[in-house]
């Protein structure tokens, strides 16, 4: 055993938050929460409850959109930007998804609103989202009710949101 290397190992080892074993591209729901880095207030600011989209969260907005039109495999849910988080619900409807397929939409994803961000802000390859992404698949009807009910209500709820930390944009 080399301490060294294992801290170094340690280091570099990032863990999975994703459910062992579960195949992620099945048909199905998932509720996605997607932070910014930092939880930085990127995409606007709610004003009486009600979310004002800057030119970063229509940037968002737009590439969530496309989401589903370069994917025929997939239906878009309700979503809502927020100032430093996403929330939405993707229904995989094909039974020939994309291989690992809500990785790979979240990553396109982010990928994509990155770019054009950096590209708008001349910043490339500064990080916009952070590492990761929380996934709840949803299971029945009262959970997608309960998820529904959550995204169009977050805006509503910004005062109270833990998501809320106060970054800077």
């Amino acid at each position: 055993m080399n301490p060294i290397n294992d801290k170094i190992s340690d280091l570099h080892h990032r863990r999975s938050i994703r459910l062992k074993e579960y195949d992620y591209s099945q048909p199905g729901a998932y509720f996605i929460t997607i932070c910014t880095h930092q939880r930085e207030h990127r995409f606007g600011e709610v004003v009486n409850g009600v979310m004002q989209l800057n030119e970063f969260g229509q940037i968002a907005q737009e590439e969530w959109m496309k989401t589903a039109l370069i994917r025929g495999e997939i239906e878009l849910g309700e979503f809502v930007i927020m100032p430093n988080h996403f929330h939405g619900i993707i229904w995989i409807v094909d039974g020939k998804p994309v291989v690992g397929s809500i990785p790979t939409i979240v990553r396109a994803f982010k990928s994509a609103v990155s770019r054009r961000i950096n590209l708008a802000r001349c910043t490339p390859g500064k990080p916009v989202w952070q590492r990761n992404y929380w996934e709840h698949i949803i299971r029945d009807e009262k959970d997608l009710t309960n998820a529904q009910a959550y995204i169009l209500n977050n805006p509503a709820q910004w005062e109270n949101d833990e998501l809320q930390f106060k970054g800077t944009t």
